[in-house]
């Protein structure tokens, strides 16, 4: 980056006068957080104005120093960015603030991120920022670390998610749910560390009997393990009723080859050497996840009846996996035009398209062209809403839900013995669609039940699955039969059940 060190170094030396006298919570010179995001950056293969910014991202906010200062000193490009991240510096201090900031808007962060995110660049330097701000959590206040995490969990984790950023999404959720819930994070901690001890034997044996079938073939590998994170566990030990014996790839042994084809060739020789399990082989190279992860995942039962789950990709799809679209900042643009060419991504969905244009336009910011920031917009959160509970903690919820998915999103008791909610301060019907940005309280009574009824007022899958289970315990008629999961319930003619007077 020798083009980029004197600028760089015009930038922190600014950042540093702007910042003097100002201390963080660790006692440390404020300006080793914007120094801290710029290595962040910097690891991330970020370009040269993703990286000023970086090291400026606080000034305008913080300090004298003015976006005219900025794009006079360091071009439009970088007092662009620095301007986004200072918008969602403002979101971040409440809806109260946000509506004086943005009176025409009155929107609120995740609706900020949506809709005024506009360049993937300032995304990732708000994620940089998050990344380090969690790092130096344990210099604040107990109750403030919990607000940081939680929100991080329901923000931030599902952004570095959206964008493949894994191994980011990762540190973000293993550090956020230390201060949310430290008891669970250590409790679960322990438990892996005992699964990893007795299965490592077995383990090794796997990988070796791998290994020497594609030395015999010839096929160049590299192999390492994978550890489930401790927060994915522990969300996944929720869908199996706690049951550890049911999730089998807290460990996982992942393989990567130079091609698809070869991906393919080293399932077939997996498959050949251990019995797969029947409905867990997933091909996500034919068809990648929303997100754009790519890879083969198969679970297979050993000759010593250890159940291991391999993971078989390319170097390419790795780096995306582990750095997602900040990894494309890396790749050059004829690499990705040939990528294209090949049909190695043109198979995509339609709704996967907008990985091509930000790869596309990522390739030509690296090697220094211009680009269009109308092709950077990016629509992160397209299925779902985002809405916070009086305390300010935020909720995400699929578009369609209603104050009853928001009750049983907390929690299922709040769902069992909900008897109206408050949104934005006016009690509203049960059957209400909730907004963006939309601030529920839930109204319960200690000896509420909930009625079949309410099926026609839950929309999310995980409200009608708590429902459900609440009916069957309390209503022995109640069945299946007499209801249905179908979004298409919402819309059927049959008669209404009469609202209870609250």
């Amino acid at each position: 980056m020798t083009k980029t060190a004197p600028r760089l170094k015009q930038a922190i030396a600014v950042a540093t006068a702007a910042h003097e006298g100002q201390l963080r919570k660790t006692g440390e010179p404020y300006i080793t957080h914007p120094l801290a995001v710029v290595k962040i950056l910097q690891e991330w293969n970020m370009d040269e104005d993703t990286i000023i910014a970086g090291v400026l991202h606080d000034t305008v906010e913080d300090t004298s120093l003015t976006l005219k200062d900025i794009e006079e000193q360091f071009g439009k490009d970088v007092a662009f960015l620095v301007n986004g991240v200072t918008k969602l510096g403002k979101a971040r201090s409440g809806m109260k603030d946000l509506d004086e900031y943005l009176p025409q808007t009155g929107d609120n962060l995740l609706k900020l991120l949506i809709a005024t995110g506009q360049d993937i660049r300032v995304l990732i330097i708000k994620l940089a920022d998050r990344l380090h701000n969690l790092r130096t959590l344990g210099a604040l206040p107990p109750e403030k670390q919990k607000k940081i995490a939680r929100e991080s969990l329901e923000v931030f984790a599902p952004l570095a998610d959206r964008l493949q950023m894994g191994r980011t999404r990762v540190e973000i959720e293993e550090t956020s749910f230390k201060y949310v819930d430290p008891r669970r994070y250590e409790e679960l901690k322990k438990l892996t560390a005992e699964r990893l001890k007795k299965a490592d034997k077995k383990l090794k044996s796997a990988q070796e009997a791998v290994e020497q079938a594609l030395k015999r073939e010839h096929i160049k590998y590299k192999c390492d393990g994978r550890v489930k994170s401790i927060y994915s566990l522990h969300k996944k030990l929720a869908k199996y009723d706690q049951n550890i014996d049911r999730i089998y790839d807290i460990i996982a042994l992942r393989f990567i080859v130079e091609d698809t084809t070869t991906c393919y060739l080293v399932l077939g020789i997996i498959h050949s050497l251990f019995h797969p399990m029947d409905g867990r082989v997933k091909d996500y190279i034919a068809m990648p996840k929303q997100n754009g992860y790519q890879s083969l995942h198969t679970t297979v039962i050993t000759n010593d009846k250890q159940i291991v789950e391999f993971q078989i990709r390319t170097k390419e799809m790795h780096e995306y996996a582990e750095r997602g679209l900040a990894a494309t900042f890396f790749y050059n643009e004829q690499k990705l035009t040939s990528a294209y060419t090949e049909g190695r991504v043109s198979k995509l969905p339609s709704n996967l398209l907008w990985i091509r244009d930000l790869q596309e336009s990522a390739a030509k910011l690296a090697s220094g062209e211009k680009v269009d920031t109308e092709k950077l917009k990016l629509n992160l959160f397209a299925d779902k809403i985002f809405v916070y509970t009086p305390k300010g903690d935020i909720i995400d919820l699929p578009k369609g839900s209603m104050p009853l998915d928001f009750a049983y999103r907390l929690h299922s008791e709040i769902g069992a013995q909900c008897t109206g909610a408050i949104v934005n301060g006016k009690m509203v019907d049960l059957k209400t669609k909730l907004k963006q940005g939309d601030v529920v309280e839930i109204i319960t009574t200690k000896n509420s039940k909930p009625n079949p009824g309410w099926l026609d007022k839950v929309f999310s899958r995980h409200a009608r699955s708590k429902l459900r289970g609440q009916l069957h315990a309390i209503l022995p008629d109640f069945s299946v039969a007499k209801s249905t999961d179908k979004k298409s319930a919402h819309k059927t003619k049959a008669k209404k059940p009469t609202s209870r007077k609250k």
